[in-house]
């Protein structure tokens, strides 16, 4: 198969190119400076210039594939309402050019958004919120409607994926406690993030676009959820920084834009997931990977 691949060269985009070129698959990557070009033909992929605000170049990839798997999005959070309008627009420029084709297209979204039973685990099935309530869902509503439009879309939803290096919202959250000089949650820090290791979600994604399942939902889940003060007392450990609690209604002062992410409970579950693909998560967990956390004393 060849797949056209948005976010090519980032973190986790890197780690699914890589991971379907060893299985066998073509791989044509956005890239949108020389250095990423470069970077991604050394990987074996075929290149592709261009940006998601080029949303012709975006189409050229998806034309030119059997399938897409689109990663690509602004981490810029002071802008994340926009960064995820901007995404509704990228996902339509690319079901445009595979309507009625049934090419498939992986659509990348959040376990969040499927948090809508208080206390449980996020469930692939559950009902979603809108984004209205949580910017993020703005891609699960552009995939529907594309799928609406003759796509053939599946989606998958992500936790905190990490490496000793990278962590999802955890890397920023690490910026603040060094600017802050203390590592602090939210009231008694039981609230949960899910995590998934970077590896085992490269391989979710391969699987998910070899099996090409229309309106599949799938969550790239290691460990259902990792307390908040767990977090903040390992991050402490390896910072040589105090951990403490912040009362609710602090939470903003101290973690500005992470506010809206840091006190939340967001369990998820992919036993759905897992079934459906056959997909077992074999790397280490967050914490592990935070133990081994690097340039942590820098």
């Amino acid at each position: 198969m060849r797949v056209f691949v948005t976010g090519a060269t980032g973190f986790i985009g890197s780690a699914v190119v890589k991971d379907l070129i060893v299985a066998g698959h073509q791989v044509l990557g956005l890239a949108r400076s020389d250095e990423k070009a470069v970077a991604l033909a050394a990987t074996g992929a075929e290149v592709l210039r261009g940006s998601l605000e080029d949303l012709d170049s975006l189409k050229e990839g998806a034309a030119r594939a059997d399938g897409v798997i689109h990663l690509a999005f602004n981490h810029d959070f002071s802008t994340f309402a926009a960064n995820c309008e901007d995404d509704r627009r990228v996902i339509k420029a690319l079901g445009s050019a595979l309507a009625g084709s049934d090419r498939p297209l992986i659509v990348t979204s959040g376990t969040p958004i499927a948090n809508t039973v208080p206390g449980q685990p996020a469930k692939e099935d559950n009902a979603t919120i809108g984004a209205d309530v949580h910017p993020r869902a703005a891609s699960e509503e552009e995939a529907r409607s594309v799928a609406a439009g003759g796509v053939n879309v599946s989606v998958v939803r992500l936790p905190q994926v990490h490496d000793p290096v990278r962590q999802g919202l955890i890397t920023p959250l690490i910026e603040i406690y060094r600017a802050k000089g203390v590592c602090s949650y939210v009231g008694d820090g039981l609230n949960r993030w899910p995590a998934a290791y970077i590896l085992d979600v490269a391989r979710l994604y391969r699987l998910a676009i070899e099996k090409a399942e229309p309106n599949a939902k799938y969550h790239a889940v290691g460990e259902e959820g990792v307390p908040m003060r767990d977090i903040a007392q390992v991050l402490g450990r390896r910072l040589k920084l105090p951990v403490k609690s912040v009362a609710p209604e602090e939470a903003h002062a101290y973690f500005g834009w992470l506010a809206m992410f840091a006190g939340h409970d967001m369990p998820a579950s992919s036993a759905q997931t897992r079934r459906a693909l056959g997909w077992e998560p074999t790397g280490p967990g967050l914490i592990a990977d935070l133990e081994q956390l690097r340039g942590a004393e820098s």
